[in-house]
This record gives C-alpha cells, structure tokens and sequence, in this order.
C-alpha cells in the first residue's frame, strides 16, 4: 500500500520541486500536477506529486497519519479515538489543532 504524504513547495526547478512535509525535504516530480508554487501543498506518493491540495486537506491527511503512526507504536486506543476530521471543527478547535 502506497500513503500519500502532504507536503509543501519550497522551491521550484522546472518539473521539479523541493518539498517539505512531516520532518523531511524531498525533491518531488511535479508532472502530473502541472504548475507550482513556493507554498503550494501536494500530496505526494513515492516523490511524485499526484494532486494538489489545499493547506486544509493537508492539515486532515496529517491528523490522519498522525492517528496511524500512533497506532503503529502501540498507543493505548482502548478507549476509542475522540476524533473529528479538521473540516469539521470549528475555527477555535482548528487553531489549537494546529498550534496557531
């Protein structure tokens, strides 16, 4: 199974671009998404960028994964996971989500 993986431009070098996202900066194939910018979001899969997204859906792809690798490590989900998707929140619960 392939994840796609929100990240986001830096810097562009013709069909390429420099991203970053979850603790990394990766030179990403920008091809099949067509044009870039510094602060654009993608989601990325294997380093090629398959759609591009807003700062919202990254923000929901990355609680996701978040919930994921929480799991992986053996988080204690036995009480069940009090969980909304970010475009459900409010704006309050957004910030705090966030950290802004």
């Amino acid at each position: 199974m392939c994840i796609g993986i929100p990240m986001q431009v830096i810097e562009v070098d013709g069909r390429f671009a420099l991203c970053e996202g979850r603790g990394e900066r990766r030179r990403i194939n920008t091809a099949l998404v067509g044009d870039v910018a510094p602060g654009d979001w993608l989601l990325v899969f294997l380093d090629d960028a398959r759609e591009a997204i807003d700062a919202d859906r990254a923000a929901e792809v990355n609680v996701a994964l978040d919930l994921v690798l929480g799991a992986m490590q053996g988080a204690d989900l036995s009480g069940g996971i009090d969980f909304a998707l970010p475009s459900q929140m409010s704006p309050e619960q957004m910030r705090a989500l966030t950290g802004a």
